[in-house]
Protein backbone atom coordinates (compact mmCIF):
# COMPACT_ATOMS: atom_id res chain seq x y z
CA UNK A 1 0.00 0.00 0.00
CA UNK A 2 1.07 3.28 -0.76
CA UNK A 3 0.91 6.66 1.18
CA UNK A 4 -1.36 8.29 -1.02
CA UNK A 5 -4.11 5.44 -0.47
CA UNK A 6 -4.66 6.93 2.99
CA UNK A 7 -5.30 10.70 1.98
CA UNK A 8 -8.83 11.60 0.58
CA UNK A 9 -9.12 14.35 -1.91
CA UNK A 10 -10.67 16.67 0.86
CA UNK A 11 -8.23 19.44 2.54
CA UNK A 12 -7.81 19.58 5.68
CA UNK A 13 -9.36 22.78 7.15
CA UNK A 14 -7.19 23.44 9.76
CA UNK A 15 -5.12 26.81 10.29
CA UNK A 16 -1.77 27.00 8.88
CA UNK A 17 0.87 25.38 11.42
CA UNK A 18 -1.60 23.69 13.74
CA UNK A 19 -0.23 20.74 15.21
CA UNK A 20 -2.99 18.09 13.81
CA UNK A 21 -1.43 18.47 10.46
CA UNK A 22 1.63 15.83 11.82
CA UNK A 23 -1.15 14.13 13.26
CA UNK A 24 -2.90 13.29 10.02
CA UNK A 25 0.31 12.86 8.33
CA UNK A 26 1.64 10.79 11.04
CA UNK A 27 -1.18 8.35 11.24
CA UNK A 28 -1.46 7.78 7.19
CA UNK A 29 2.52 7.07 7.61
CA UNK A 30 1.59 4.33 10.50
CA UNK A 31 -0.78 2.47 8.56
CA UNK A 32 1.29 2.35 5.16
CA UNK A 33 4.13 1.32 7.77
CA UNK A 34 1.26 -1.47 8.94
CA UNK A 35 0.43 -1.95 5.67
CA UNK A 36 -3.38 -1.95 6.77
CA UNK A 37 -5.66 -2.48 4.11
CA UNK A 38 -8.01 1.08 4.29
CA UNK A 39 -11.22 -0.73 3.78
CA UNK A 40 -10.13 -2.72 7.39
CA UNK A 41 -9.68 0.34 9.36
CA UNK A 42 -12.40 2.74 10.46
CA UNK A 43 -12.01 6.14 12.18
CA UNK A 44 -13.91 7.41 14.58
CA UNK A 45 -14.36 11.06 16.13
CA UNK A 46 -15.90 13.08 17.86
CA UNK A 47 -16.30 17.40 18.04
CA UNK A 48 -13.79 19.74 17.74
CA UNK A 49 -11.04 20.64 15.19
CA UNK A 50 -9.63 17.51 15.50
CA UNK A 51 -12.21 15.47 15.25
CA UNK A 52 -12.81 16.28 11.04
CA UNK A 53 -9.75 14.16 10.80
CA UNK A 54 -12.12 11.44 9.44
CA UNK A 55 -12.77 13.55 6.42
CA UNK A 56 -9.00 13.62 5.34
CA UNK A 57 -8.21 10.05 5.55
CA UNK A 58 -9.17 7.11 2.64
CA UNK A 59 -11.02 4.35 5.13
CA UNK A 60 -14.63 3.99 6.39
CA UNK A 61 -14.97 6.65 9.21
CA UNK A 62 -18.13 7.98 11.58
CA UNK A 63 -17.79 11.28 12.82
CA UNK A 64 -20.23 11.31 15.74
CA UNK A 65 -21.54 13.93 18.76
CA UNK A 66 -19.20 15.01 20.86
CA UNK A 67 -17.60 13.02 23.41
CA UNK A 68 -19.26 10.13 21.84
CA UNK A 69 -16.18 8.77 19.93
CA UNK A 70 -14.89 6.15 21.81
CA UNK A 71 -17.96 4.22 22.65
CA UNK A 72 -18.82 4.47 19.09
CA UNK A 73 -16.14 3.10 18.28
CA UNK A 74 -15.90 -0.07 20.98
CA UNK A 75 -19.39 -0.77 19.18
CA UNK A 76 -17.74 -1.33 15.97
CA UNK A 77 -14.49 -3.34 17.59
CA UNK A 78 -17.29 -5.48 19.33
CA UNK A 79 -19.16 -6.04 16.70
CA UNK A 80 -15.97 -6.90 14.01
CA UNK A 81 -12.95 -7.26 15.95
CA UNK A 82 -11.11 -8.12 12.86
CA UNK A 83 -11.74 -4.42 12.09
CA UNK A 84 -8.49 -1.86 13.19
CA UNK A 85 -10.59 0.71 14.90
CA UNK A 86 -9.03 4.14 15.73
CA UNK A 87 -10.81 6.99 17.60
CA UNK A 88 -9.88 10.58 17.41
CA UNK A 89 -10.65 13.74 19.10
CA UNK A 90 -9.25 16.57 21.05
CA UNK A 91 -8.54 17.03 24.63
CA UNK A 92 -11.71 18.63 25.12
CA UNK A 93 -13.76 16.24 23.59
CA UNK A 94 -12.31 13.54 25.22
CA UNK A 95 -10.90 14.54 28.65
CA UNK A 96 -14.02 16.68 29.45
CA UNK A 97 -17.36 15.49 27.87
CA UNK A 98 -16.23 11.77 27.13
CA UNK A 99 -14.21 11.18 29.66
CA UNK A 100 -16.37 8.73 31.33
CA UNK A 101 -16.26 6.79 28.16
CA UNK A 102 -12.48 6.82 28.45
CA UNK A 103 -12.56 5.43 31.74
CA UNK A 104 -14.26 3.03 31.53
CA UNK A 105 -13.21 1.94 27.79
CA UNK A 106 -9.69 2.07 29.23
CA UNK A 107 -10.76 -0.34 32.31
CA UNK A 108 -11.92 -2.75 29.69
CA UNK A 109 -9.44 -3.33 27.74
CA UNK A 110 -10.85 -2.76 24.42
CA UNK A 111 -8.32 -3.34 21.61
CA UNK A 112 -9.11 0.07 20.06
CA UNK A 113 -6.55 2.86 19.61
CA UNK A 114 -7.36 6.68 20.93
CA UNK A 115 -5.47 9.52 19.52
CA UNK A 116 -6.14 12.43 21.43
CA UNK A 117 -4.76 16.00 19.78
CA UNK A 118 -4.06 17.76 22.93
CA UNK A 119 -3.66 21.28 22.01
CA UNK A 120 -5.15 22.62 25.74
CA UNK A 121 -8.11 24.57 24.23
CA UNK A 122 -11.26 24.24 22.80
CA UNK A 123 -10.03 25.65 19.00
CA UNK A 124 -13.67 25.26 17.88
CA UNK A 125 -15.43 27.76 19.42
CA UNK A 126 -12.30 29.91 19.34
CA UNK A 127 -10.47 29.81 22.70
CA UNK A 128 -12.25 28.51 26.16
CA UNK A 129 -10.51 26.46 28.43
CA UNK A 130 -10.17 23.28 27.93
CA UNK A 131 -9.81 20.18 31.21
CA UNK A 132 -5.99 20.19 30.33
CA UNK A 133 -5.43 24.21 30.32
CA UNK A 134 -2.62 25.24 32.68
CA UNK A 135 -3.66 26.59 35.64
CA UNK A 136 -3.53 30.35 35.51
CA UNK A 137 -4.21 30.33 31.62
CA UNK A 138 -6.22 33.20 30.39
CA UNK A 139 -8.88 32.39 27.96
CA UNK A 140 -11.82 33.76 26.75
CA UNK A 141 -13.66 31.83 29.54
CA UNK A 142 -11.32 32.78 31.87
CA UNK A 143 -10.19 35.94 31.73
CA UNK A 144 -8.92 36.31 35.25
CA UNK A 145 -6.98 32.89 34.52
CA UNK A 146 -7.93 29.43 34.83
CA UNK A 147 -8.16 28.29 38.67
CA UNK A 148 -8.92 24.62 38.59
CA UNK A 149 -5.83 22.22 37.85
CA UNK A 150 -5.54 20.32 34.62
CA UNK A 151 -6.81 17.00 34.16
CA UNK A 152 -3.52 14.65 33.82
CA UNK A 153 -4.42 12.36 30.96
CA UNK A 154 -1.45 9.94 31.45
CA UNK A 155 -2.03 9.33 35.00
CA UNK A 156 -5.70 8.82 34.47
CA UNK A 157 -4.90 5.97 31.87
CA UNK A 158 -2.73 4.48 34.31
CA UNK A 159 -4.79 4.39 37.22
CA UNK A 160 -7.84 3.20 35.06
CA UNK A 161 -6.20 0.25 33.49
CA UNK A 162 -5.26 1.35 29.60
CA UNK A 163 -2.56 -1.24 28.56
CA UNK A 164 -0.61 0.70 26.35
CA UNK A 165 0.29 4.71 26.99
CA UNK A 166 2.21 6.88 25.03
CA UNK A 167 2.15 10.80 24.44
CA UNK A 168 3.77 12.05 21.12
CA UNK A 169 4.78 15.72 20.16
CA UNK A 170 3.67 17.30 16.64
CA UNK A 171 7.22 18.64 16.45
CA UNK A 172 8.13 15.32 16.20
CA UNK A 173 6.60 14.33 13.21
CA UNK A 174 8.82 11.00 12.67
CA UNK A 175 8.48 9.98 16.10
CA UNK A 176 4.44 10.78 16.00
CA UNK A 177 4.31 7.85 13.38
CA UNK A 178 6.24 5.72 15.21
CA UNK A 179 4.11 5.77 17.99
CA UNK A 180 1.25 5.35 16.35
CA UNK A 181 1.80 2.31 14.63
CA UNK A 182 3.15 1.22 18.33
CA UNK A 183 -0.19 1.66 19.30
CA UNK A 184 -2.16 -0.08 16.94
CA UNK A 185 -0.08 -2.99 16.89
CA UNK A 186 -1.00 -3.56 20.81
CA UNK A 187 -3.33 -5.22 21.21
CA UNK A 188 -5.64 -3.24 24.29
CA UNK A 189 -6.57 -0.33 24.66
CA UNK A 190 -3.68 2.24 23.42
CA UNK A 191 -3.80 5.96 24.06
CA UNK A 192 -1.46 7.91 22.02
CA UNK A 193 -2.19 11.87 23.80
CA UNK A 194 -0.44 14.16 21.14
CA UNK A 195 0.60 17.56 22.43
CA UNK A 196 -0.49 19.57 19.57
CA UNK A 197 -0.22 22.78 19.84
CA UNK A 198 -3.13 25.53 18.70
CA UNK A 199 -1.00 28.62 16.92
CA UNK A 200 -4.40 30.34 16.69
CA UNK A 201 -5.94 30.27 20.60
CA UNK A 202 -3.38 28.70 22.71
CA UNK A 203 -0.54 31.24 22.92
CA UNK A 204 1.29 29.78 25.74
CA UNK A 205 2.08 26.61 25.34
CA UNK A 206 3.32 26.76 21.59
CA UNK A 207 5.78 24.65 19.64
CA UNK A 208 8.88 26.97 21.05
CA UNK A 209 7.70 26.22 24.67
CA UNK A 210 7.51 22.34 24.21
CA UNK A 211 10.39 21.77 22.76
CA UNK A 212 12.36 23.51 25.61
CA UNK A 213 10.70 20.86 28.22
CA UNK A 214 10.37 17.77 26.50
CA UNK A 215 12.96 14.75 26.56
CA UNK A 216 12.73 11.19 25.00
CA UNK A 217 11.94 8.64 27.72
CA UNK A 218 13.84 6.25 25.63
CA UNK A 219 17.08 7.57 25.88
CA UNK A 220 16.61 8.09 29.51
CA UNK A 221 16.43 4.33 30.03
CA UNK A 222 12.49 4.06 31.15
CA UNK A 223 11.55 0.52 30.95
CA UNK A 224 7.65 1.02 29.59
CA UNK A 225 7.05 -2.33 31.77
CA UNK A 226 7.37 -0.76 34.89
CA UNK A 227 3.98 0.80 36.37
CA UNK A 228 5.55 2.90 39.31
CA UNK A 229 8.40 4.43 36.67
CA UNK A 230 5.65 5.06 34.47
CA UNK A 231 3.32 7.06 37.18
CA UNK A 232 6.13 9.02 38.45
CA UNK A 233 7.34 10.13 34.55
CA UNK A 234 3.52 10.92 33.90
CA UNK A 235 3.51 12.57 36.86
CA UNK A 236 6.20 15.47 35.83
CA UNK A 237 3.36 17.64 34.09
CA UNK A 238 1.09 18.49 34.84
CA UNK A 239 0.58 17.93 39.06
CA UNK A 240 -0.03 19.95 42.17
CA UNK A 241 3.04 21.54 42.19
CA UNK A 242 2.49 23.27 38.91
CA UNK A 243 6.67 22.36 37.85
CA UNK A 244 6.59 22.73 34.16
CA UNK A 245 10.39 22.08 33.39
CA UNK A 246 10.11 18.32 32.33
CA UNK A 247 7.71 16.95 29.43
CA UNK A 248 8.32 13.38 28.52
CA UNK A 249 7.66 11.61 25.14
CA UNK A 250 7.33 8.42 23.86
CA UNK A 251 6.09 5.16 25.42
CA UNK A 252 5.38 5.26 29.44
CA UNK A 253 3.49 1.90 30.02
CA UNK A 254 2.80 -1.16 27.73
CA UNK A 255 1.48 -4.26 29.56
CA UNK A 256 0.53 -7.32 26.76
CA UNK A 257 -0.55 -9.80 29.54
CA UNK A 258 -4.11 -8.63 29.71
CA UNK A 259 -6.91 -10.29 27.77
CA UNK A 260 -9.06 -8.08 25.80
CA UNK A 261 -12.69 -7.25 26.21
CA UNK A 262 -13.45 -8.73 22.64
CA UNK A 263 -11.31 -12.06 24.05
CA UNK A 264 -13.54 -12.33 27.37
CA UNK A 265 -17.05 -11.65 25.90
CA UNK A 266 -19.50 -14.40 25.47
CA UNK A 267 -21.02 -13.39 22.34
CA UNK A 268 -18.13 -13.75 20.58
CA UNK A 269 -17.02 -17.00 21.27
CA UNK A 270 -19.05 -18.10 17.83
CA UNK A 271 -16.92 -15.67 15.84
CA UNK A 272 -17.68 -11.94 15.08
CA UNK A 273 -21.25 -10.87 15.81
CA UNK A 274 -21.37 -9.42 12.07
CA UNK A 275 -20.87 -12.92 10.58
CA UNK A 276 -23.53 -14.17 13.13
CA UNK A 277 -27.41 -14.93 11.89
CA UNK A 278 -29.50 -12.46 12.13
CA UNK A 279 -32.68 -14.32 12.07
CA UNK A 280 -34.86 -14.29 15.21
CA UNK A 281 -34.51 -17.65 17.73
CA UNK A 282 -37.39 -19.74 18.29
CA UNK A 283 -39.63 -17.95 20.58
CA UNK A 284 -40.21 -21.22 22.34
CA UNK A 285 -36.29 -21.89 23.06
CA UNK A 286 -36.07 -18.75 24.13
CA UNK A 287 -38.93 -19.06 26.82
CA UNK A 288 -37.98 -22.53 27.75
CA UNK A 289 -34.57 -20.84 29.50
CA UNK A 290 -37.10 -18.92 31.96
CA UNK A 291 -38.99 -22.02 32.62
Amino acid sequence: MEIQQYKSEIKPTWCPGCGDFAVLAGLQKALQFLQLKPWNIVIVSGIGCSSNITHFLSTYGFHSIHGRSVPVASGIKLANPELTVIAAGGDGDGYGIGVGHFIHAMRRNLDITYIVMNNQIYGLTTGQASPTSEKGMETKSTPEGVIENPVNPLALALASGATFIARGFSGDAKGLGDLIAKGIQHKGFSLVDVLSPCVTYNKVNTYDWFRQRAYALEKEGHDPSDYHAAFARATEWPNLDQKRDRIGIGVFYERTDIPTYEDLEPALRKGPLVGQPLGLANPEELLEEFR
